[in-house]
């Protein structure tokens, strides 16, 4: 507690020297910087002024800058990877407007080289960040050739996979469901299409990927381990244009253009698979008739009214469908909205307000007559933010802002018909409110040193209506009470300071440290390993406090041989309050008490992170390794010992190379080998009235086998054509055929009950994949 004054302490007294600091007498640049053909907005481009001292900023998300300067002549360059930097003297005598359009770079390597070369990751106090490439995700070799951002992000240190056929990840000892995502400030609450074997980014319609695994921001919370942003397209404001791919199993279109030239444009990007099409063919009616498919669709437009106001409208709508003839249905989906109005109060002061809603549902489906029944559930968000910009002087930028969210979630009702013999249960419906303020600044205290810093207050309110109860250790109801409409049933209110630093060494290395506290009061309810879309969400409670984690994280940070390679070597420990398990045997679907059935413990998890990346020339690529162990100790499991967690893995290693061999011929491939998931597999079995039952020894003591993967990919760009452009991208996922283990069961031998068969099941061998993609 004292640690957490002491920090308290520093914010508030390093806030007072901000605003103290910024009376000194200077002017304000400011502006937008865009892609010269499009006119898209671009991301965390890196402005650099040098003159009496050397300084520099970076564009928000929406590609505005401020910057405070004294009067003077600076030079100015302008970076960002892809595009060709921007060298340019100016004078300042009072406040300026610069807006930038950056060229693309889709010449030669050579110009490349020059206009990536930077040192951000050394001098930039954010730990914990990477920031995805677009065109590596386009190199990147994935299951059946779909260009996929979470597989991507799976072969960086410290994110690990859920499991083959699994777009889950796990976060530096978190659960998939302590991953923030979000997209277009919208939160995703299932990222995954035909149960886990593609993620639902169309990579397409994407503009701009952020993963934060530690040390993240203050203008972000709600989970524990890491957050994913991710930005969709705006779409092109100077022309129209269309691209899109055909491959063996999916297609997909995107089509963009001005709605006024310069002011305003949209973006549409849809993917459909079309299995089903292919089941049209059989002879047999039972194959026929089945329904295996996915769609998604990504829209947005934007408008800038004057120099001041800009509106955006976004949304995705995306739906998976499953079903075997007239016997079986299962469909889930997600639905987001997102209204922003961008507002410059000043040539300092940035406004984003944001109208957010998400919509996550799935409905399970039995049309058998005799043992018919459905299955819904949903979470459904109501999100209102406001965020702030202020860039104080040339050494401080704060933001600040509020973030108001509305939950409603129905946890799983089933219905069926009166010839059924399944019997008809209704779950109550909760709903909750999550209102959160925050202030950070990322602080320039010197040449060497830069921190950011700052406090989030989160807090949780229960309503009703509804009946709420209270349990016992043993989940007997100790009592109820019921409360109408609006009633306040339980209020939790949290302090999440959060503050990270960088110490530059010289001009290539520096050492960075963090400490953050995030909460979580929205908790995944789950009876599988890696996750499904059948998964129920609950909230914090009378019964279920927070998810509390405080992480420490210390890193080594250095660029090699004029920038060419990246180095980094991080160590974190992470501690966790209120993590929940759920007792044996716990039916989650129609459970009226299912928080009866719950337990509570602590976690811990701690590794280090080592990661080198070649980032320029004909070859390039990066390693990345992981030795980390996560534990869960909870009393009523193994009498209150620490265990190992279901996603620990001792060692986590990802191999990534890409060779341009030529102007048209680029290959890569990637290897991938991690420790098998910790799992629990019988230590004996007996006989009881007939039947087998397996004596199961202490929780997670076994492992499944190691899980090792070569994959393989190559594209061949199409001849220069000015009406069209086109590529040819084939790929061997698998190369060596691998039988990796996606599960084991075990099972009395057919012809000796003494003996048990572990049964091995395998998801994928050798499989090929080859698309076209388009471009006009």
């Amino acid at each position: 507690m004292r640690s957490i004054k002491t920090i308290l302490s520093f914010i508030i007294l390093s806030f007072v020297f901000a605003i103290n600091s910024s009376a000194q007498e200077s002017y304000t640049v400011n502006g937008v910087v865009k892609d010269s053909l499009s006119g898209e907005t671009l991301i965390g481009v890196t402005l650099k002024f040098s003159g009496e001292t050397q300084v520099g900023t970076s564009t928000n998300a929406y590609g505005f800058f401020s910057y405070k300067l004294k009067t003077g002549t600076y030079d100015l360059s302008v970076s960002y990877v892809g595009y060709r930097t921007i060298f340019k003297k100016f004078n300042i005598s009072a406040d300026t407007k610069l807006d930038l359009n950056m060229v693309p770079d889709n010449v030669i390597d050579e110009i490349v080289i020059s206009a990536e070369k930077r040192n951000d990751n050394v001098v930039n106090a954010q730990m914990g960040l990477a920031k995805i490439n677009l065109s590596e995700i386009r190199n990147v070799p994935v299951l059946f050739g779909e260009r996929d951002i979470l597989k991507t992000l799976q072969l960086l240190p410290g994110i690990k996979s859920a499991g083959e056929g699994n777009s889950g990840f796990y976060v530096r000892g978190g659960s998939t469901d302590q991953n923030l995502i979000l997209l277009d400030e919208a939160p995703v609450y299932n990222a995954s299409h035909l149960l886990g074997f593609f993620s639902t980014f169309n990579s397409d319609a994407i503009k701009d990927v952020s993963v934060f695994k530690g040390g993240m921001p203050a203008q972000y919370g709600g989970r524990l381990s890491s957050v994913l942003d991710i930005r969709m397209n705006d779409g092109n404001k100077k022309e129209y244009t269309a691209e899109g791919g055909i491959g063996l199993i999916s297609s997909r279109l995107k089509l963009e253009g001005p709605i006024v030239k310069d002011k305003g444009s949209f973006m549409i990007s849809g993917r459909r698979t079309y299995a089903d099409a292919f089941l049209a063919f059989s002879g047999d009616s039972s194959i026929k008739n089945n329904t295996l498919y996915f769609y998604d669709l990504n829209a947005k437009a934007n408008y800038q009214i004057d120099e001041k106001n800009t509106l955006y409208l976004s949304g995705y709508f995306g739906r998976d469908e499953l079903g075997l003839s007239e016997t079986f249905g299962f469909g889930w989906g997600n639905t987001t909205a997102t209204l922003r109005w961008n507002h410059l109060y000043s040539n300092r002061l940035f406004s984003n307000t944001s109208l957010i809603y998400s919509n996550y549902n799935y409905v399970i489906e039995n049309f058998l007559e005799e043992n018919n029944f459905k299955v819904s559930s949903s979470i459904r968000d109501f999100n209102l933010k406001q965020d702030f910009q202020l860039a104080l002087n040339n050494r401080h930028n704060v933001r600040f802002g509020v973030d108001l969210v509305h939950h409603t979630i129905a946890p799983g009702d089933i219905t069926a018909s009166e010839t059924s013999s399944v019997n008809e249960v209704t779950v109550e419906k909760r709903k909750g409110s999550e209102i959160a303020a925050y202030i950070s600044d990322e602080w320039e205290m010197n040449d060497r040193v830069n921190v950011v810093y700052g406090l989030r207050a989160s807090s949780f309110f229960l309503l009703g209506p509804g009946n709420f109860s209270n349990y016992d250790q043993d989940g007997n109801i100790t009592s109820s009470k019921s409360y109408s409409q609006g009633d306040l049933v339980k209020t939790y209110i949290n302090l999440e300071p959060r503050i990270s630093a960088s110490y530059q060494l010289n001009s290539s290395s520096s050492i960075k440290s963090s400490f953050t506290r995030n909460t979580q009061n929205l908790h995944l309810m789950s009876n599988s390993t890696a996750g499904s879309p059948t998964d129920l969400y609950i909230m914090s409670s009378n019964n279920v406090r927070p998810e509390i984690a405080d992480q420490l994280a210390l890193g080594y940070f250095r660029n090699l041989k004029d920038d060419n390679y990246e180095f980094s070597a991080e160590v974190y420990y992470k501690m966790m309050q209120g993590q929940i398990e759920y007792r044996s045997g716990t039916d989650l679907r129609g459970n009226r008490n299912v928080e009866a059935d719950l337990l509570f413990g602590d976690g811990r998890a701690y590794g280090i992170e080592l990661f080198l990346k070649k980032r320029f020339g004909k070859i390039n690529g990066w390693v990345g390794y992981t030795l980390s162990k996560t534990e869960r100790k909870f009393n009523d499991i193994d009498a209150g010992k620490w265990f190992l967690a279901k996603q620990d893995r001792t060692h986590d290693l990802s191999l990534v190379g890409i060779y341009k061999a030529s102007e048209r011929w680029t290959f890569s491939s990637t290897f991938v080998y991690n420790t098998g998931n910790a799992v629990t597999f019988p230590a004996g079995k007996y006989q009881l009235n007939g039947n087998t039952a397996f004596y199961y020894p202490e929780r997670n003591s076994n492992r499944m086998p190691d899980y090792h993967r070569l994959d393989f990919s190559a594209t061949r760009e199409g001849k220069p054509n000015k009406k069209l452009q086109s590529s040819w991208s084939f790929g061997l996922y698998n190369l060596y055929n691998r039988k990796n283990a996606y599960s084991i069961d075990f099972r009395d031998d057919p012809d000796d009950k003494s003996k048990t068969q572990a049964v091995r099941t395998t998801l994928f061998g050798i499989i090929p994949s080859i698309t076209w993609n388009f471009k006009f």
